[in-house]
């Protein structure tokens, strides 16, 4: 038999998730420069990829494997400077490629597969290789798990159960607002596509706002 679920406190809890999920912070900007290299199926597609990432970190969470982020600074270490790595990685890569962005129809290109998977797989990576996103999983969803019976989300449930449904629904919000910064953000193609001497400029604007990303969470304090 299925849980009952405590509307109020879903309520709370999709309207603080919501308000945390629509603040522009390094997953919009991550997901506007996959927009603008890979097309706005390649945002789209990169939004999935963190909505994914945050999936992993709820059930890390769940497991109690953000616990031993928290706990040691070796383990959160290789954790954040492997993120730090990958975002630089993709930066200079960006910038260094010899190839101009191809601004006329990315959508159509050769294998349209093969770059929704790589821009797919790049939100993954880069959401999962930040132990801060872990940090942040494990101490606000403890905060809407019951303790006993009808005290949570769903009464009956146990507290893993819970915390990975509320998990779902912040990967959920996540993928709907980045999906569509993903999709709208298209105007920024469409625009350019008149102006391909901006071509260059772009590539190395998208690829130094990855550099930036990286350097930032290399500078973040624990």
């Amino acid at each position: 038999m299925a849980p009952s679920v405590d509307v109020q406190s879903y309520f709370v809890f999709v309207s603080a998730a919501a308000a945390l999920v629509l603040t522009p912070g390094p997953d919009t900007v991550f997901v506007l420069t996959q927009e603008v290299s890979a097309g706005k199926r390649g945002g789209v597609a990169a939004a999935l990829g963190v909505s994914t990432g945050i999936f992993v970190h709820t059930t890390a969470a769940t497991l109690g494997l953000a616990a031993l982020l928290r706990a040691s600074a070796l383990a959160y270490a290789a954790v954040k400077y492997a993120g730090v790595a990958y975002l630089l990685y993709l930066g200079a890569k960006t910038i260094l490629r010899d190839d101009r962005l191809d601004l006329s129809n990315v959508d159509s290109s050769a294998s349209p597969s093969a770059s929704l998977q790589a821009s797919y797989l790049r939100g993954v990576t880069v959401n999962v290789l930040n132990p801060k996103v872990a940090l942040f999983f494990l101490a606000f969803l403890p905060q809407f798990v019951g303790s006993g019976a009808g005290s949570g989300i769903g009464s009956g449930a146990t507290p893993a159960v819970e915390m990975l449904a509320l998990g779902v629904t912040y990967a959920a919000l996540t993928a709907l607002y980045l999906g569509s910064v993903g999709l709208l953000s298209g105007g920024v193609r469409s625009a350019l596509r008149s102006r391909p001497r901006f071509a260059d400029g772009l590539r190395w604007v998208s690829g130094s706002v990855l550099v930036g990303l990286g350097a930032a969470l290399a500078l973040e304090s624990p």
